[in-house]
């Protein structure tokens, strides 16, 4: 049963991480499970990156977000939260950044001049993986704040993903003061400063030399950080690879989703991350309501001419979506087989193409992480 599987991790994780290809309803499923643990009591905070307007403004999202944004008690009651409760942040790099400088800086002081440097908006194009590393850092400080029993992320696509995957590792290697120092001036002999004078001179002849002295102020006055940041991105790789982490993987019936799903789910696992399963959208796998026109009780709308004729031509537009049911079962059983004892592929009902407000989120919360009565 889907509510067994979804409503074990909403309701006993402090990460979970939703990731998948686009248009398959990532958001949207990340909100829901978001939803799903507030109603079991928890406290929720989901932090996304770009969604629907309407889904948007439903969570009180709104772009350049300083902080996680508590639902409303009104809002909350309307989706069927009793004692739990719900924040939601849109992903900002910059402030997240900006938060991580003033609390890693060794001064007040020190902390200013990263901040008012010229270099430091620039910084995610200097280094390769600082911009996913903010939504690592933000998910790791979050989640370990005591402000929240569950966090959930919605990643960026499946390939953008794997960066943020990889960002703390990638940024601990660039924090390697022996890589630094080089750019950086002192009283150094032989080859370590004909190293630093070779580096000196090529980036002065390139970028010229007042960009290269503001180059070395910048790291000079960032050098302090490097420390506890590295042990910061490998607090945030620890945090991932725990049993208090699960990836999810989002898919939809779309080949093309599925192939993503599939090539991530194998990144995950050699990456050592917890790989919770799979969770199959906007499919047809799930029947719940629907009844067979056969089965329809017509009773006094017997006798009106030409019912019978209408129930029959229902029954062959019943005949095609079944067809697709049978179908999407297939796939299920297919993800099913693919997954580890220790994972789980499930379906989602199906709602329509885009679910926009509270209350359609709390139906997909009912529909997919809770259990039956």
């Amino acid at each position: 049963m889907t509510g067994g599987e979804l409503h074990r991790l909403v309701t006993t994780k402090k990460v979970i991480v939703a990731c998948g290809a686009g248009g398959v309803g990532k958001t949207t499923t990340s909100a829901a499970l978001a939803l799903a643990g507030a109603r079991a009591g928890r406290r929720v905070l989901v932090l996304t990156i770009d969604p629907a307007k309407r889904l948007a403004q439903a969570l009180g999202l709104a772009e350049q977000m300083r902080h996680p944004t508590p639902l409303s008690r009104e809002t909350l009651e309307e989706a069927g939260v009793t004692t739990g409760t719900l924040a939601a942040w849109m992903l900002n790099p910059d402030v997240v950044f900006e938060s991580l400088v003033h609390r890693m800086a060794p001064t007040k002081e020190q902390a200013e001049r990263v901040l008012k440097s010229r270099l430091f908006r620039h910084l995610s194009e200097l280094v390769a993986g600082m911009q996913e590393y903010t939504a690592a850092e933000a998910l790791y400080d979050l989640s370990t704040s005591g402000q929240y029993d569950l966090v959930v992320l919605d990643t960026p696509p499946a390939r953008n993903a794997l960066d943020f995957l990889e960002a703390p590792g990638k940024l601990a290697r660039f924090l390697d003061e022996r890589i630094i120092s080089i750019f950086l001036p002192n009283t150094s002999r032989g080859f370590f400063k004909k190293a630093q004078e070779l580096i000196g001179s090529v980036f002065s002849r390139i970028f010229g030399a007042e960009f290269f002295a503001e180059l070395q102020e910048f790291l000079a006055a960032f050098a302090g950080m490097f420390g506890p940041m590295r042990a910061h991105a490998e607090g945030v790789r620890a945090l991932l690879k725990s049993n208090d982490a699960a990836f999810l993987l989002v898919t939809s019936p779309d080949q093309a989703a599925l192939e993503d799903a599939r090539y991530f789910r194998d990144r995950i696992k050699a990456m050592g991350l917890p790989f919770a399963g799979f969770v199959l959208n906007r499919s047809w796998v799930r029947t719940d309501g629907l009844v067979s026109p056969e089965h329809l009780e017509l009773t006094d709308h017997a006798k009106v001419p030409g019912v019978h004729e209408a129930v029959r031509k229902l029954g062959a537009l019943a005949a095609i979506e079944l067809a697709r049911v049978q179908r999407d079962r297939e796939l299920l059983a297919q993800l099913v087989a693919e997954v580890p004892s220790t994972a789980f592929a499930v379906a989602t009902p199906y709602l329509g193409e885009a679910i926009e407000d509270v209350r359609g989120l709390a139906m997909l919360a009912r529909g997919i992480a809770e259990t039956p009565a």
